[in-house]
């Protein structure tokens, strides 16, 4: 009897010790975050804050596609739209640059809805092709003719990086850090409660036996159709902190390449993770100006063996490599 108490005791301890581990590992974090803004220069912040801002956007895709097993290879385009309709409420109607994170959300959350309609009918490589059609139209949209008064056509827009309010002693790329991790930190909490209660539950059932989940009372086309509207409001609030970070948008940045550049983040973070967007956006932050280093002839070629290294090595992402590296060392200790 002894025998069986502690036979089950031991998963118990091991569970409540992982998760103390990781409650401990988001406080250094945090607190390292944070101490980076008196620590770096502004360079190197700014570098951290798109670290933050591309993290934000792989986790919008990881719902949608890591939890709810929707492939989409079109989130450029909500970065995009974010961004844009942040640089047009900014640089069109004088809005504060803080007041522009909930209109851009909204936004993108009904455009995200309206994507996702089509997701009711097609599924895999189908739905795939759709959302990458999307990125691929979406330069081509913010050049037409018709709303070129607004988006400021092939030229783009340029906004103002905001200085720090009441007064405090920082300079735009400390404040502008600070802030981004600040939002950043508020939609990691939201999305880790969304995903880990009833309703992720639901997008995981889905995502791996659709048939029986419809069977349990689930309803599809509502968690299909909102799960796409929060992934791209997600995106689109990622969008609008890059906004304001790089001061510019035009529609040449929004080719395809950036929903490419997610789903790269998305792979090698790790596709149903929340921590491993982070690890995911470091990669497609750093890795290519190191790779630049490296050859200055064919960075390409040194990113794609990089890249396909990282994929033999890691074949579950870093967040499943470096959480296997914890267990093993909790389960020892």
């Amino acid at each position: 009897m002894s025998g069986t108490s502690a036979t089950v005791a031991a998963p118990a301890a091991a569970e409540g010790g992982g998760a103390s581990l990781r409650a401990l590992g988001v406080g250094v974090l945090l607190l390292a975050a944070f101490a980076a803004t008196f620590a770096m220069s502004g360079y190197h912040l700014f570098q951290l804050t798109m670290v933050i801002v591309y993290g934000l956007a792989i986790l919008g895709l990881a719902v949608v596609t890591g939890f709810n097993g929707q492939i989409s290879l079109g989130h450029g385009a909500f970065y995009a739209i974010g961004a844009y309709t942040t640089a047009i409420l900014m640089a069109q109607f004088n809005w504060p640059y803080w007041t522009t994170l909930p209109a851009s959300a909204l936004v993108c959350a009904c455009v995200g809805f309206l994507i996702g309609l089509p997701a009711l009918r097609l599924g895999g490589l189908y739905l795939a092709l759709t959302t990458f059609a999307l990125a691929v139209a979406m330069p081509q949209v913010l050049k037409h003719k018709a709303i070129e008064d607004w988006t400021g056509g092939v030229q783009g827009l340029v906004i103002d990086k905001p200085d720090a309010p009441f007064g405090l002693p920082l300079s735009s790329d400390q404040w502008l850090y600070l802030f981004t991790l600040m939002v950043a930190v508020l939609v990691y909490l939201l999305a880790w409660n969304l995903l880990r209660g009833r309703i992720g539950r639901g997008m995981r059932a889905i995502r791996d036996q659709p048939t029986a989940a419809e069977a349990m009372g689930i309803n599809l086309a509502l968690f299909k159709t909102r799960t796409f509207a929060v992934s791209a409001m997600i995106t689109g609030i990622a969008g609008s902190l890059g906004a304001i970070a790089i001061q510019f948008v035009a529609p040449d940045s929004f080719s395809v390449f950036v929903s490419i550049t997610l789903f790269v983040g998305l792979v090698v973070g790790g596709v149903a993770s929340i921590g491993g967007s982070l690890l995911g956006a470091v990669f497609i932050e750093f890795v290519p100006n190191l790779s630049d280093l490296v050859s200055k002839a064919a960075p390409g070629a040194v990113y794609g063996v990089i890249l396909i290294a990282v994929m033999f090595l890691m074949p579950a992402g870093a967040a499943g490599f470096f959480g296997g590296i914890a267990r093993r060392l909790l389960r020892r200790g």
